[in-house]
């Protein structure tokens, strides 16, 4: 029972992180109705430029570790809300009123150039952080096995649940949101009623990016580092957790998200963990497949 108790605590961060990146690709995936792996780029992209800043901070500039922390979050901060300013203007917008095929050529050649221009500015090193927060935390015992958490997962998770709620209290009672809504619903009627559609656009795609940018630069805290090929796997497993979700709202997305969380983290704690992903790819794939028959049965 311990144990059992155990995996579940551990999914409760990866369920926040992956809830925090399926509100922002159902946000951005509104206003462009096509899928996006850049959407993983973006997340991978700012942890690898904290990590990166990290490391010159520490290693050239000889910060103390909470100076050397605030630069690294600051520059992953503002080179994923770049990213996704600069995807969004130069190739989104112009692509997405074009077929989903040219979109999801495009994510992939976005996706390309952002893990390599981090691989290639890293010169293919592995960086990380030291351990951070991770005294564990006991909550129960039984039998001499004690289930904890860290204090990382802690602010993580809480940070992630934070960010998903406001942003939907946000989208569900600003001008702005309600201006997501009508541009999402219809972006030409938006248009003839006096929205600036392209504007809205712009501005939901970074919002999104933003949101990959701070769920990338806590994944990095977390986990101490970050995969130069995480961007596919997330931008995969987000646009496949979002579509599972239907795209009802990203409230929903989220919580759809958080539920394939719980089931990733308990399939490494009583499964393979060498099939973790193409489990979870896998499932995806064939509740996307049943529920598509569903829909077109008559």
């Amino acid at each position: 029972m311990a144990y059992f108790m155990q995996q579940l605590l551990n999914a409760v961060p990866v369920a926040a992180l992956y809830a925090a990146l399926a509100f922002g690709y159902a946000v951005a995936f509104s206003v462009t109705r096509r899928a996006d792996v850049t959407y993983g780029a973006i997340f991978a992209f700012a942890g690898q430029t904290c990590l990166l800043f990290a490391d010159f901070g520490w290693n050239r500039l000889w910060l103390v570790l909470p100076a050397t922390l605030a630069l690294g979050a600051g520059a992953g901060l503002f080179g994923g809300l770049w990213a996704a300013g600069f995807i969004g203007r130069v190739v989104m917008r112009p692509l997405a009123k074009a077929s989903p095929n040219a979109v999801t050529v495009a994510s992939i050649g976005v996706l390309i150039a952002l893990t390599e221009s981090a691989r290639l500015a890293a010169d293919t090193r592995q960086l990380w952080l030291p351990p951070l927060l991770s005294e564990p935390i006991r909550f129960w015992a039984d039998g001499g096995f004690a289930v904890t958490l860290t204090p990382m997962q802690m602010l993580n998770t809480t940070a992630f649940s934070l960010l998903i709620f406001a942003g939907s209290f946000y989208l569900g009672r600003s001008a702005f949101g309600r201006r997501w809504k009508a541009v999402s619903d219809d972006a030409f009627a938006a248009a003839l009623c006096g929205v600036n559609a392209g504007r809205i656009f712009l501005v939901s795609y970074c919002a999104a990016g933003l949101v990959a940018a701070i769920a990338g630069v806590l994944a990095t805290f977390y986990y101490g580092t970050m995969d130069f090929g995480a961007g596919l796997v997330f931008g995969l497993k987000v646009v496949l957790i979002s579509a599972a979700g239907g795209y009802a709202s990203p409230l929903i997305c989220g919580l759809g998200a958080a539920a394939v969380g719980f089931a990733e983290t308990l399939w490494v704690g009583y499964g393979p963990a060498a099939w973790r992903d193409a489990m979870v790819l896998a499932m995806l794939v064939g509740w996307l497949v049943i529920m598509r028959s569903r829909v077109e049965a008559p």
